[in-house]
């Protein structure tokens, strides 16, 4: 029966299923006769599909085993989409780490400026191997290097070195940003420093410790206030609380001989998302065999790439960060007396967080912000620029991995990144909008968004992370809970755990774990799978889809859809159900009065305060400005009176600052580091003495007329780069006009005395 002697209703389905090539040869892979499935219709389509789809889904299955174990067999595995070079390793240091530093290699047709600051990007060591910075072309390194930046990157091998520590880590990653410095002299700008996820952490230690290395710091999706959280969402920070505290980390580590498998990390953060663990994600790789199978392999060779951590650093991280939530109240100190606080970090610290992401949600993402200052003077009086931005929808690894984000947030980040390090010290949020064919100034606008930072209060953190002083009183609970029952396993079990615990036993726990079996079962080494490779050829040399309109597929994708459904009801009604255990055991007066916590009124945790010493220095600093705030030149002037009329409408454009950039190339005296430290000290004399700064102007300027044009023309150049200045930035430039022709001062803003005075107290 031929093709066109088919019914019309099935034609286009038997046509689609049965057009194999005359010669092609009768194998095995030939599931169901042609004359036969001409028969069963759509469901012998179908049946013939599933199977094949069923023997490719297995040998995608087997070749991500077998990638797993060529990636295991490396002694540096990493993902990086570049090539590099070793620059330093950290296992060859006084206190080894298995920490390395390398350049990485510009690709093809991309051009690097020596002269502009390095970006070093440091990796995640929660779980996963190294490389997702770099992951592909759309990266924080492959935008870094379009921008014409020389890169680095800090990986690490899957072993950690004996003996180990959190703290060896944060000295050689100091080593390494002297190295990168030593090697850029005459870069304009320290390295800017990206610390992804549990790195963000990790490089914030550093530049508390060793402030003088670095230039602006971005830490995507990184936590630093670990109880933070809405009620009803964010369920991962009860599971401490519910395990009764890091015990159980510490016997983790003890049934792995010393050593903590990251795979467990990785099983908490699948846990998270049954359906996806469990379906979703192989559901897709099995409907979409055809196609899928590449994309799948490339995310799974990180994805699985699993590393371990030493037991005395997974416990510190525990101890010290997710249930003791010390490092946003300047409560760690090193073995060496250095209290680290975060307050002495003195690059732009650009905080990158997601809606969408359930494991660094923007609570905790922002709310040290919240933890450690009262006000935004406060942030001003440390001398600190903080930045943050808020995507909508991206999940947690879309922050890092993502081409759309990289385009976007990493790309404006990386572009404007000399703005960013010269932002006066403050609050600002990072608002990007769509370029378009109307936008003034197309010339500065460095790539498909325009970027904008708009200052901000603690007023808009407290929106976002929405602190509560009962959830505090709680998680100070777990706190003690916890250090009670660490003590209780060591005094008690530990011993126990250790003499019964041997390298072999390690080894054998490890590979039943349901994030190494799946490896073991589709490997090679299962005789099952032996012939897969070839089956699968077959099938695709005689491969049989199904058409789209077969109703069987339209059966499927129900079916899947009410797998989902089912998986996601379970999801929330166990986080629900942990939820409200939590709250019913941690909310107990009975229980936080056990653990010595006080009435309710009481702060359940230290707040950091400034220090009498850190308070004189503000005050002296303050009474230094004040006593300078008629000195200087020209150059002073012109860039006092551009903050003058920065300082109001909506922030600051990124297209002000490419004028800005035009102005300092034309008079290359000035060094960007000398712009920032002068922008700085104009902006805090305006903002403690504004009628005393306005009034200094004229006697700033020169005699020339012309002169003072040429400077007054350039503050309205960079004034109306982005658009006609209207509203309060119209009437400063015109307060301005009158003092550069020699006019009266201006009249001082209100609020001047009353910011001195709140200044001056912080």
């Amino acid at each position: 029966m031929s093709k066109t002697a088919t019914t019309a209703t099935g034609s286009a389905r038997i046509a689609h299923a049965s057009e194999v090539p005359p010669t092609a040869p009768a194998t095995t892979a030939s599931w169901v006769d042609n004359t036969v499935l001409r028969a069963w219709g759509p469901v012998g389509e179908y049946m013939t599909d599933a199977v094949q789809r069923t023997v490719l889904f297995w040998d995608v299955m087997r070749q991500r085993s077998e990638q797993y174990y060529a990636q295991k067999n490396k002694s540096v595995p990493h993902v990086l989409s570049f090539d590099a070079e070793l620059v330093l390793d950290g296992r060859s240091f006084e206190k080894p780490v298995n920490y390395l530093l390398v350049r990485v290699k510009p690709p093809a047709g991309t051009t690097i400026d020596p002269l502009k600051r390095p970006f070093v990007v440091v990796d995640p060591r929660a779980g996963h191997g190294p490389g997702i910075g770099g992951f592909k072309a759309d990266s924080e390194l492959g935008v870094a290097m379009r921008a014409g930046h020389p890169c680095y990157f800090v990986g690490f091998t899957p072993e950690p070195m004996p003996g180990q520590t959190i703290e060896d880590i944060v000295h050689t990653e100091a080593v390494f940003l002297e190295k990168v410095i030593a090697l850029h002299p005459d870069a304009e700008g320290k390295p800017c420093v990206i610390g992804n996820c549990q790195a963000g952490w990790a490089v914030l230690l550093v530049a508390a410790i060793r402030p003088e290395l670095f230039g602006p710091i971005i830490v995507p999706g990184s936590p630093l206030s670990y109880w933070a959280g809405v009620q009803g969402e964010n369920p991962m920070r009860y599971t401490g609380g519910l395990a009764g505290g890091s015990w159980m980390a510490a016997l983790a580590s003890d049934l792995g001989n010393g050593k903590f498998d990251g795979g467990m990390l990785v099983e908490n953060f699948e846990n998270l998302n049954p359906s996806n663990t469990l379906w979703t994600k192989n559901y897709d790789l099995w409907t979409k065999v055809d196609t899928e199978g590449p994309r799948f392999l490339e995310f799974e060779k990180w994805w699985g790439g699993h590393v371990n951590l030493n037991a005395e650093e997974i416990q510190w991280i525990v101890d010290q960060l997710f249930i003791g939530n010390r490092l946003a109240t300047a409560e760690i100190v090193t073995r060496e007396g250095v209290r680290i606080d975060l307050r002495n970090i003195r690059s732009p610290i650009i905080c990158f967080c997601s809606k969408g992401d359930n494991i660094t949600p923007p609570q905790q993402a922002l709310g040290w912000i919240h933890d450690l200052y009262g006000s935004v003077d406060e942030i001003r009086a440390c001398g600190q620029t903080i930045v943050y931005a808020v995507h909508e929808t991206v999940g947690h690894l879309g922050i890092f991995v993502s081409g759309g984000v990289a385009k976007k947030e990493h790309q404006e980040f990386a572009s404007n990144i000399d703005l960013i390090d010269v932002l006066p010290p403050g609050l600002y949020e990072a608002v990007l909008t769509g370029k378009t064919a109307e936008s003034f100034n197309q010339e500065a606008i460095s790539g498909d968004w325009i970027v904008r930072f708009e200052p901000r209060t603690l007023d808009d953190i407290r929106a976002i992370v929405q602190p509560d002083p009962e959830n505090e009183r709680r998680f100070a609970t777990v706190r003690r809970i916890s250090e009670a029952n660490l003590g209780l396993y060591r005094s008690l079990l530990q011993p126990f755990i250790k003499a019964a615990v041997n390298e072999q036993s390690a080894e054998w726990l490890k590979k039943f774990r349901l994030t190494e079996l799946p490896f073991e079962v589709f490997s090679e080494r299962n005789p099952f799978m032996s012939q897969v490779a070839n089956l699968a050829q077959q099938v695709r040399e005689q491969r049989q889809p199904a058409a789209p309109d077969n109703p069987f597929v339209k059966w499927q994708a129900m079916v899947s859809d009410g797998i989902i459904a089912a998986l996601d009801g379970y999801r929330d009604q166990r986080d629900s159900a942990m939820e409200k255990m939590f709250l019913a055991i941690y909310s107990s007066p009975v229980m936080q009065a056990m653990v010595g916590l006080g009435a309710s009124d009481e702060s359940p945790r230290p707040r950091p305060g400034l220090a009498p010493e850190r308070v004189a220095l503000i005050k002296e600093r303050i009474a230094e400005l004040k006593a300078c705030v008629a000195e200087g030149g020209p150059r002073e002037a012109a860039i006092r009176a551009m903050v003058y009329v920065g300082m109001a409408g909506p922030g600051i454009d990124e297209r002000a600052f490419d004028t800005l950039r035009h102005l300092r190339a034309e008079h290359g005296s000035l060094t960007l580091e000398a712009f920032k430290q002068t922008l700085r000290k104009q902006y805090f004399c305006l903002l403690l003495d504004l009628e005393g700064a306005l009034a200094a102007i004229p006697k700033m300027l020169p005699p020339s007329a012309a002169e003072r044009t040429r400077i007054l023309e350039a503050v309205h150049r960079t004034a109306n780069a982005a658009g006609t200045a209207t509203g309060e930035r119209a009437a400063r430039l015109a307060k301005l006009e009158q003092l550069f022709r020699g006019g009266a001062p201006a009249v001082a803003a209100r609020r001047a005395p009353r910011q001195t005075a709140r200044l001056a107290k912080s």
